[in-house]
């Protein structure tokens, strides 16, 4: 259409859950993707087979897996973003497979597409060469308020620590740390009195989507984001979450936690400074 601003090249790096395909399929309408990165895990080293049987890592990665086979079971994730359809990419012929998202094909990949933005959800930390790529920057969503809840699980330490107000996620730009590049937005969902952690989160990231969709639009427009994090905050790590946590939320949430709240979808932009937003 006349008038209308060009599209963002895009490059999407993403995990390959229900809901990491639901965002980059909200990306793909937004914006002009030029590839789909997905990360398969599959590279082995001895170095890295040996971290996993330490006692300490094995211990903790069992309880996890056993916890959310118990929370997945039934493909929950899948029905609350695909409905009765099966979770697929609109475009899957998109999709180009490495090992691990900072493999050298992915800074290659980069390289020779010259993305005016790589969007990012849901892949191990970006290290290396590739945090030079993208011409207006690296992108990510981070399942939680940052800076004061940085790291994983933050749904759960927001419900763990009394604060269902501060459930949500951010759209940061990537630096070097962990999710404590300058801020693009905070997006926080309704809350309903029935929610559980899984639901929440998924809402936050339904929600979420929609505004990474925004900022492809607003970026092509012309707009820019991104301020410094006011402090540090704090950083949940997996290994702090353990089944006395689970009970605490379990407790919570049965004694109304959620009941009485008047939260809608809320979101705050983050212009950045001179910027005409």
């Amino acid at each position: 259409m006349p008038g209308e601003a060009a599209r963002l090249k895009v490059l999407v790096l993403c995990g390959r859950s229900p809901r990491h395909l639901y965002v980059a399929n909200a990306l793909c309408r937004a914006g002009d993707v030029q590839a789909i990165v997905q990360e398969t895990g599959s590279e082995f080293s001895w170095k890295k087979l040996l971290r996993q049987l330490r006692p300490d890592n094995f211990s903790r990665k069992a309880w996890r897996w056993l916890r959310d086979r118990r929370r997945y079971t039934g493909g929950g994730e899948a029905k609350f973003f695909f409905g009765d359809q099966p979770p697929r990419l609109d475009r899957p012929e998109l999709v180009r497979e490495v090992p691990h998202i900072n493999h050298p094909d992915v800074v290659a990949l980069a390289r020779e597409l010259q993305p005016d933005l790589i969007a990012v959800f849901g892949t191990s930390l970006i290290r290396g060469e590739l945090l030079t790529t993208g011409r207006l920057g690296i992108a990510n969503l981070h399942g939680g308020l940052s800076p004061e809840y940085r790291g994983a699980d933050c749904t759960f330490w927001a419900l763990y620590n009394g604060e269902p107000e501060k459930v949500g996620c951010t759209l940061h730009w990537i630096d070097a740390g962990i999710d404590t590049g300058g801020l693009i937005a905070h997006v926080s969902p309704e809350v309903r009195p029935d929610d559980d952690e899984l639901r929440l989160f998924w809402r936050a990231v339904q929600t979420s989507a929609q505004v990474y969709a925004e900022l492809l639009r607003r970026l092509a427009a012309g707009e820019r984001f991104g301020q410094v994090q006011p402090h540090k905050g704090r950083l949940y790590q997996v290994k702090q979450r353990g089944l006395r946590h689970e009970r605490v939320v379990d407790r919570r949430l049965a004694q109304g936690l959620l009941r009485g709240l008047d939260l809608g979808v809320r979101v705050c932009w983050y212009p950045a400074a001179g910027s005409r937003s």
